[in-house]
């Protein structure tokens, strides 16, 4: 894996989370842009990176690695935009879209922010390792059934 490609990886992915941190501000699919964020963000990014040629998955480790990436960045490209925002609403406009989270971004300190922000990202940058663990797997699995 060369680091050009890790650029690319990288730069999608905080692109992928920029656009879901503004998507989840909306009332009704904010939590679907979420779910989608924390769950398939791998998928979706090394589905296309697959399909335009740029990347070749030659391992399982490196599968799980540029699933872990995309994952934490992504998260934290999506914190950087929500986390404001959500504190910005509640403070100021007096809105929230998500009472839950409303309640804690205006009431928590930053450090429990930030830990919480970290955590998140770690439990992102598992499940998105799967997820690009899966998409290895099916696309092995494609070649074997194409050379037959």
């Amino acid at each position: 894996m060369n680091m050009s490609l890790i650029k690319l990886i990288s730069i999608l992915s905080g692109v992928f989370g920029l656009l879901c941190g503004f998507i989840t501000l909306l009332p009704y699919i904010g939590g679907l842009a979420f779910f989608i964020l924390m769950c398939f963000a791998s998928i979706i990014i090394v589905s296309f990176l697959l399909r335009s040629g740029v990347l070749v998955l030659e391992s399982v480790p490196e599968s799980l690695t540029i699933g872990g990436i995309i994952g934490f960045i992504s998260y934290f490209s999506f914190s950087i935009v929500y986390i404001p925002m959500i504190i910005l609403l509640v403070k100021v406009f007096n809105y929230t879209t998500n009472y839950g989270v409303a309640i804690f971004a205006g009431q928590a300190n930053l450090f429990v922010i930030l830990t919480l922000s970290v955590f998140i990202g770690i439990v992102s940058a598992t499940i998105n390792a799967c997820g690009a663990f899966g998409v290895y797997y099916v696309s092995e699995l494609l070649k074997n059934v194409n050379k037959k």
